[in-house]
């Protein structure tokens, strides 16, 4: 079967390499003179340094030629852009399943991925999401990484994760689309309040109260929206979010790292050089809480000093000062 990967970021690149030890796997990028860098280099110098290609890896710059007689099509592109990249490759998927790999809230609408490919794709498409505690660093370098597969279709889900999995990168099938979603999206805005956390040195113990009522939070909006709460107890849920707020990689954490250090956020992207997904979900994810009348107060003040109304400190401050009430995640 071939396989191909829409998106030739740093997790598309580490997918493509992956794969590409048990599939023919093509990988688009957008621009031209980004497939002509990668196809010359045998790396992607920009978004995953050090990882070679190889040549089972076809890189291209015509999403007619990646996704011609694709059996799978993994679309692995910031949330933001799924939208636009759905309805381009939809007329040329033929009989291919589509799987997205982005966690997040398209800004504007605050639809998640599922609800952005059922408007965009046809409606035969067999869908699903792949996520959970993964960097696309340890991915292509062959360590040891376990995600989930999620799907509506059961039969899809297990066939897929079976495709997709090996020895060392560990797939999982579910059915719960919504949760992981929720989860994978979530994560990261927490995992921006763990930055500031850490960067402000509150030390271990405040890092490990912060990332469990983070939980806490992603649980109660996930299964008001329809998630299952054994979800958020798994890979996709405690996993990635485990991951995200403590691993040195996060783009999140880092976010937060450099917002307490003073940094302005337009100098933090430019530095960061890669999408940072926490950045634009927090107002969705906030505006969705407040419609749904779902408590989330670490996501209300991360989007407060993402907005710069409020410092880093005293968002903190805030959080300390908030009423003990009974420990609860629903």
């Amino acid at each position: 079967m071939k396989l191909a990967v829409i998106g030739a970021g740093a997790w598309g690149t580490a997918l493509a390499v992956t794969l590409s030890a048990n599939y023919s796997v093509s990988l688009w990028s957008r621009r031209a003179s980004h497939a002509a860098d990668l196809r010359r280099d045998d790396e992607n110098k920009k978004y995953l340094p050090g990882i070679h290609l190889g040549g089972a890896v076809q890189v291209v710059d015509e999403i007619e030629s990646a996704l011609q007689s694709a059996g799978l099509v993994l679309f692995a592109v910031p949330t933001a852009g799924l939208r636009d990249t759905l309805r381009l490759a939809r007329d040329y998927m033929a009989e291919a399943g589509g799987v997205w790999v982005c966690k997040g809230f398209e800004p504007g609408t605050g639809k998640l991925p599922h609800e952005v490919a059922a408007e965009e794709l046809l409606p035969a498409t067999r869908r699903g999401v792949l996520s959970g505690p993964s960097f696309a660093a340890d991915v292509a370098r062959g360590l040891p990484t376990a995600v989930t597969l999620a799907a509506p279709d059961e039969e899809f889900a297990v066939t897929t994760a079976r495709r997709l999995h090996t020895g060392r990168f560990r797939v999982y099938s579910s059915t719960d689309l919504i949760g992981v979603e929720v989860g994978g999206a979530v994560k990261n805005v927490i995992a921006i309040a763990a930055g500031i956390c850490d960067g402000l040195q509150l030390g271990d113990s405040a890092r490990a109260a912060l990332v469990t009522r983070g939980l806490a939070e992603i649980t109660r909006l996930g299964v008001r929206l329809g998630g299952r709460m054994e979800t958020f107890m798994g890979l996709s849920g405690l996993g990635d979010l485990t991951l995200t707020c403590a691993g040195d990689l996060s783009r999140n954490r880092r976010v937060g790292l450099a917002l307490a250090a003073g940094k302005r956020l337009p100098e933090i992207l430019s530095e960061l050089g890669h999408v940072a997904e926490g950045v634009h979900t927090a107002d969705e994810v906030l505006r969705l809480a407040d419609q749904l009348g779902v408590e989330m107060p670490i996501t209300q003040v991360v989007a407060k000093v993402l907005a710069g109304s409020v410092s880093p400190a005293a968002a903190v401050e805030a959080l300390l000062h908030r009423d003990p009430k009974p420990e609860s995640v629903a």
